[in-house]
């Protein structure tokens, strides 16, 4: 063998391995990874970023993917392909609508969106044969389970409910596959049209209802007011009136008050102007009583008769004996 058969024989080897090192040659982007089986065996799980593997012993083993693609009327198509990229993200499956019955045999349409994640691809690769078929039927079957303990009214009320029970089940059921589910949330729930217009009236009459209790609730409490504004009206008025009482009563209190002493004044006063002598002050006061009476009684037009008791005889008699006793003048 000359040495141009050794030249030939080294570049046919540099070409293989070039080419055996273009195609072992693995780029993974992150959060992707792939499953490299050895000979049909399983042999490790590529990571992020540049890998080589061996391209007549080693070779990358598919998984079903759900991808959604964009129509040309704008519509999106979901789609299953096989792949050797496991997405390591977050990814939400959008499953179509289902009957589902309660527990009261209402048939009602219910429409699920389920967020997982797988964090084992080994295992979502050789524990399951379809993934996201696998996710979607037990989906379905665990929402009938759950859906059927639970009446209708239940079922409207209590969304968050159902989608914590539902992740619970749903992450227990697919940790074998290495799937993590993050959340499950119920988007409509559809009753049938003859339950919908059947609530609709319900509703339509509990809100006459509340607007009629509404309604006498105001005029009871109406009525309430008016009457307690009319007592404390009472109660007020019989106040000022109890209050005017006092004061009346106090002015004239304080007028006789005022007036006895005047009169104990004046008596005094008549008292020195007699010398001392009370009982002649006393008569003295007598006698003007019994004038300003008969002044009284003579006031006015036309001609009256006039009654004297017979005392008043001696009253005028001691007041002309106290006129001469003043030295002729009058008190």
């Amino acid at each position: 063998m000359d040495i141009s058969d050794i030249l030939i024989i080294l570049g046919v080897l540099a070409g293989l391995v070039a080419v055996m090192a273009v195609i072992g040659f693995k780029m993974v982007r992150h959060m992707e990874t792939m499953v490299v089986e050895r000979l049909g065996k399983y042999h490790r799980t590529l990571d992020s970023g540049i890998n080589i593997i061996w391209p007549i012993f080693d070779r990358s083993r598919q998984i079903h993917w759900r991808y959604v693609d964009a129509a040309p009327d704008g519509r999106t198509i979901v789609r299953d392909r096989r792949s050797d990229r496991i997405d390591l993200r977050e990814t939400v499956y959008d499953f179509p609508r289902q009957n589902v019955i309660t527990k009261d045999n209402v048939s009602i349409q219910i429409n699920a969106l389920v967020y997982f994640q797988v964090v084992d691809a080994m295992r979502a690769v050789y524990e399951i044969t379809n993934l996201p078929d696998a996710i979607e039927k037990l989906t379905q079957t665990t929402l009938r389970n759950v859906i059927g303990e639970l009446d209708l009214d239940e079922t409207l009320v209590s969304r968050d409910t159902i989608n914590k029970r539902l992740g619970v089940i749903l992450d227990e059921a697919t940790n074998k596959w290495g799937v993590k589910v993050n959340r499950v949330e119920l988007q409509d729930i559809t009753p049938p049209q003859d339950v919908q217009e059947a609530m609709e009236k319900q509703m339509r009459a509990e809100r006459d209802r509340r607007a009629v209790v509404l309604v006498a609730e105001g005029q009871k409490r109406s009525q309430i007011l008016e009457t307690e504004g009319i007592r404390e009206g009472e109660i007020n008025r019989a106040q000022g009136d109890r209050e005017a009482a006092v004061l009346r009563a106090d002015g004239e209190a304080q007028a006789l008050i005022r007036m006895a002493e005047a009169e104990a004044e004046s008596l005094c006063k008549i008292k020195e102007a007699m010398g001392g002598g009370e009982k002649e002050a006393t008569q003295y006061l007598i006698a003007m009583r019994y004038l300003k009476t008969l002044e009284g009684m003579t006031a006015g037009d036309g001609t009256r008769t006039v009654y004297l008791p017979f005392e008043a005889t001696g009253v005028l008699g001691a007041l002309g004996g106290m006129k001469e006793m003043l030295g002729g003048k009058t008190p």
